[in-house]
């Protein structure tokens, strides 16, 4: 059977212009809900001074949406089977916009935390959602150009989210970052709702896996907290991250035996039989990886180490978004004529370069050369998404795409939550190896520093602040080295990803084709 046979015909044969306005909408939703992931981390300090709290206890506003986004995602495909692609997607929606009000009204810290997990809990479906929702309303021919038009709003939000909530908080207040949802939740979800509201795929009564459900929920929140928490509680070093690994992992064996032997699994894991949704998800996880990892890393880089405020660190961050923006549109026209797995190719090299640019940057480089890596992880950005997306969903039966999708993104968010949680450690821990390789060759009593000091002291420092100077210096150098290695390493990575990319099957076209079996 087709793809053009399996989409059900209410869905895939609207018009040009409600094709066009629904797409405006999903994008308007995916955009909504990736931005939120990431507006809220530059206003932790400023949520918490309001609320009367610490920085510490306030970071459970990212965690507590995290955790619940991550246990709703895999639930898309059931979701969907259950209830149908609009109705599930259009309730997100609504139920997403209803908690961002909510949050943006939260009177104490509880509260706002109980809101984003009802916040989390709502996005978690929508991203698949949205995506499932786009293959189904365009046909088979221009199914290339939907994925653009997703991926395009998925991989803008992450660069501008961090800008816009500094922003909103500094110039109004910190609730704006949640209020500003409410108006484009409406429309999203009014839009969806009135074009394709009576044309919802079929649905099926399929049982609840509870059991499944329990152990998701014990296992993926364990993980989430432990990688949330590790860094501040020095990992393995305090008991309570060791619990909480104790419980991911027994749990997740548990729920593994469960899910592959129960006759109603919540989460279908037959899907990593497909050759290309099992390769292409450990390279699509391994690249995001990099990509979430290289993005904080050179944000905190300039930040802490560098004195960039965070409205310009977000600004050298922009010029990816800018061409990522410009070449998704070109991706996504000749997707339907050429392998995928070029694109792939394409991106992964793009993102190897834009990592071993970094690689040569200084503590004192300009603006425009901490830019100009940008520009090639800008190209990488613009056909990474759509690439992947049609690489992993190439042979997947189109009434089994929302619980791909949601396997398949629930996968990608995990790796990049690992990904932010390790890459901080890994820089405070080179950092400090670094640090005490130059102390071995540095020494007061040595002719240059000698010359360093008399010199800050001629400038009117005393002798105890011209060595704090001096030692600060040595901790930016260090700091600079550890970030170099990091480059380096991701480079080579991305860089190895590629021979994984060709092991999987041709596209022949991305999602124009009829998929194939699964194997």
């Amino acid at each position: 059977m087709s793809a053009a046979e399996a989409v059900p015909p209410t869905l895939g044969n609207l018009h040009p212009g409600p094709r066009a306005l629904t797409a405006f909408a999903v994008a308007l939703a995916t955009f909504m809900t990736v931005l939120d992931s990431t507006i809220a981390n530059v206003t932790v300090p400023v949520v918490s001074g309001d609320l009367g709290v610490s920085t510490d206890q306030g970071t459970w506003v990212i965690t507590s949406f995290a955790v619940a986004n991550a246990i709703s995602v895999p639930l898309t495909g059931w979701l969907m089977r259950r209830f149908g692609l609009v109705r599930s997607f259009v309730t997100a929606v609504v139920l997403f916009t209803l908690a961002s009000f909510l949050c943006g009204i939260a009177w104490s810290l509880p509260s706002l935390i109980a809101f984003r997990v009802l916040q989390g809990v709502a996005s978690g479906p929508m991203s698949p959602g949205s995506q499932a929702l786009l293959l189904s309303i365009f046909p088979p021919q221009k199914r290339s150009m939907a994925l653009a038009i997703w991926s395009l709003t998925a991989l803008v939000a992450p660069v501008v989210g961090p800008v816009m909530g500094g922003y909103i908080s500094d110039q109004y207040s910190w609730p704006w970052i949640f209020l500003i949802n409410v108006p484009v939740g409406i429309l999203s979800a009014m839009l969806c709702w009135r074009i394709v509201g009576n044309r919802d795929t079929a649905t099926q009564r399929v049982p609840v896996d509870r059991v499944g459900l329990g152990l998701l929920i014990v296992w993926v929140g364990a993980l989430q907290i432990m990688l949330d928490k590790g860094k501040d509680e020095d990992w393995f070093a305090s008991p309570l991250i060791v619990t909480l690994a104790i419980v991911a992992a027994v749990g997740f064996v548990v729920f593994l035996i469960w899910e592959l032997t129960d006759e109603h699994p919540i989460v279908d894991l037959t899907l990593f039989r497909s050759r290309n949704f099992r390769l292409g998800t450990i390279a699509q996880c391994i690249g995001y990886a990099l990509f979430i990892a290289n993005l904080l890393l050179l944000t905190l880089w300039l930040q802490t180490q560098l004195g960039y405020t965070a409205t310009w660190a977000g600004l050298v961050a922009m010029p990816s978004g800018i061409v990522a923006v410009l070449v998704t549109p070109l991706v996504g026209r000749l997707m339907a004529r050429i392998d995928a797995r070029w694109f792939a190719t394409v991106a992964m090299v793009a993102f190897g370069i834009s990592y071993a640019m970094r690689a040569f940057l200084t503590s004192d480089a300009s603006v425009t050369d901490f830019m100009m890596p940008q520009i090639a992880q800008g190209i990488a950005m613009g056909t990474f998404f759509i690439a992947f997306v049609a690489i992993t969903l190439n042979g997947i039966p189109p009434e089994r795409v929302p619980a791909a999708s949601g396997l398949s993104l629930f996968a990608r968010t995990s790796a990049g939550a690992f990904a932010t949680s390790t890459v901080t450690t890994f820089w405070d821990r080179h950092a400090a190896f670094h640090q005490a390789r130059l102390a071995e060759h540095t020494s007061v009593f040595d002719q240059p520093m000698r010359e360093a000091v008399t010199h800050l002291q001629s400038l009117g420092l005393s002798v105890p602040q011209s060595l704090g100077l001096l030692a600060r210096t040595l901790g930016i150098q260090a700091s600079a080295k550890a970030a170099l290695d990091f480059f380096w390493i991701s480079a080579w990575i991305a860089f190895a990803l590629i021979g994984m990319i060709w092991f999987t099957r041709s596209t022949a076209g991305g999602t124009s084709r009829p998929p194939v079996a699964v194997e």
